[in-house]
This record gives structure tokens, sequence and C-alpha cells, in this order.
């Protein structure tokens, strides 16, 4: 009998790997990806006080469109990426969250750094 894969522990299994190394600080948070089927989120996270500073996700009310594509994560990047530099945060660690950075996850990424994050 063949078992079938659990995708999301393996994901989660990689994104500890990945958080072990890497921390957000008050100076250069953490720039975090969440990818369900019909959405995306994006989180900027000072990990030493232990705050989200600011977020997006394709559920707001402003936003049109489905949320499961790359036109709406890319849109969901940049919207991040503004509120961020909003209170004053220009540069970022990157946390794919597990994910492979392809589709989606790069399509948030390019968004986020054409509205003015660098990493």
């Amino acid at each position: 009998m063949i078992k079938k894969i659990d995708t999301n522990a393996q994901r989660l299994r990689r994104h500890k790997r990945v958080r072990a190394k890497i921390s957000g600080t008050p100076e250069r948070p953490r720039l975090n990806v969440f990818r369900s089927e019909t959405n995306i989120y994006a989180q900027v996270i000072d990990d030493v006080n232990g705050v989200t500073l600011c977020s997006a996700s394709s559920l707001e009310k402003g936003f049109e469109g489905l949320g499961s594509n790359k036109e709406a994560a890319k849109k969901v990047g940049q919207t991040v990426a503004q509120r961020a530099k909003d209170k004053g945060i220009t540069t970022v660690v990157f946390d794919r969250g597990g994910y492979v950075y392809h589709g989606r996850v790069q399509a948030l990424a390019e968004g986020a750094r054409e509205g003015g994050l660098e990493f």
C-alpha cells in the first residue's frame, strides 16, 4: 500500500530548518510569506520583540480579483512594501516559509522589491 505524502509536514520541517538560521531584528525585520490554496499572506515581523510590524493579504477589503494567482501575489508584495516604508522599514530578511522560491512566492518577493524593500 502506498502512503500519501504529507506535503505540509514537509514544508513545516523545511520552515523550521530555515527559521533556525534567520531571525528578524528591529533594524532588519523578517518578511514572512504564507501561501494557502486560495490566498496569500505576508507579514513583516520583529522576532526580538515578538511583534508583527505590518501585514498584507489577498483577503483585505480593498483587494480585487483572485487571491490565488501571481498577479495577486505581486499586489500583496507591493502593499506590504508600502506599509513597511510608511513605518520606516527599508531592508528586510526574506522568509519564504518553506515554500519553493517559484510562482506566487517569487511574484510576492518581486512585488515587494518593486515597492521599495531591499533583500
